[in-house]
């Protein structure tokens, strides 16, 4: 049941898809103006979409006003020229309120996250994803990860749904991915959207691919635009060997690095942005800041990717 304009949107791999980190003055505030800022830099390097207050944007850090005014932050930024897409999570009746307020900051569509705390059946899941889907006239994509893993006769049930556009990897188990794939394309055939969503999705972008999976998030792409496009022009080129020297040279070392912090996935990104020159503060609670060291190090490591490039530029 997909609906064609968001979907055809996001189907056309015109770039990476852009997760913003949320940006935070002094006083730990939301500081809208470099939130704004932020966004627009990364629409003007090449994104295909901004998904705004996700993961990468602390969206578990947001109360529900600081969410609707990002939102409405990042569909002023953009000003149409790629969709905007909004995190909605927690439980049901938050998530739905979520859904609503990303609705009234004018999103194009919801990243649908996995609900709070509990681990539910899949008779659960699916009627927590399809109330979300039926609460606005968003279209939604649903994230599969940590607690809301999904069978692939689920995931059927879901390309079905009015509304649902699209699944998200979190997980990374290929096995399972080519069996929701193949299910899908056998038993709710249409233009339903896959996503690599895993942490650094490039490290896995290769084998992704092999499951027709070209979609996906990426966090470089919020510091290091150009190494993120053009790992993504190499990924669907089929330049592997650009891919590769990337895979080998930056990224792998990035998330060796990423790996040595609890956390990292989002504080080291947001130290990243901030070495590129963009104020968007500190995490919030409960994460914390990556240490000076590793701080040094990912600078040298962005040195080290921009170098790769040399030869390509």
């Amino acid at each position: 049941m997909t609906s064609a304009p968001l979907a055809a949107r996001l189907s056309i791999p015109s770039g990476p898809l852009f997760f913003p980190v949320t940006a935070y003055g002094p006083d730990g505030s939301v500081d809208l103006d470099v939130y704004r800022e932020h966004v627009r830099r990364g629409v003007e390097a090449g994104a295909a979409a901004v998904f705004a207050c996700c993961g990468t944007g602390e969206f578990h850090a947001l109360v529900p006003e600081e969410f609707e005014a990002c939102v409405r932050a990042a569909v002023e930024a953009t000003a149409g020229r790629v969709p905007v897409v909004a995190g909605a999570g927690y439980g049901t009746g938050l998530a739905v309120r979520y859904a609503r307020l990303a609705e009234a900051a004018g999103a194009d569509g919801l990243l649908a996250m996995p609900p709070y705390l509990v681990t539910a059946g899949q008779e659960g899941l699916l009627r927590h994803y399809r109330e979300i889907a039926a609460a606005t006239s968003l279209d939604v994509i649903v994230y599969q990860r940590d607690n809301a893993v999904f069978t692939p006769e689920s995931v059927v049930e879901l390309a079905r749904t009015e509304g649902i556009i699209g699944f998200k990897d979190g997980l990374g188990d290929l096995d399972l991915m080519q069996r929701i794939v193949s299910a899908v394309r056998s038993e709710a055939p249409g233009d339903f959207l896959y996503f690599n969503g895993l942490p650094t999705a490039e490290l896995t972008g290769l084998a992704y691919r092999g499951l027709g999976i070209t979609l996906y998030s990426s966090a470089v792409f919020c510091f290091a635009p150009e190494i993120a496009l053009a790992f993504h022009r190499a990924l669907n080129t089929g330049d592997d060997t650009t891919a590769n020297r990337l895979l080998d040279g930056f990224y792998r070392p990035f998330v060796d690095l990423r790996a040595r912090g609890r956390g990292y996935a989002v504080a080291l990104v947001k130290a990243g942005v901030r070495l590129r020159g963009l104020e968007v503060g500190e995490v919030r609670p409960p994460l914390n800041e990556p240490a000076e060291d590793h701080v040094k190090q990912l600078a040298q490591l962005i040195d080290r990717g921009y170098a790769l490039l040399e030869g390509d530029m």
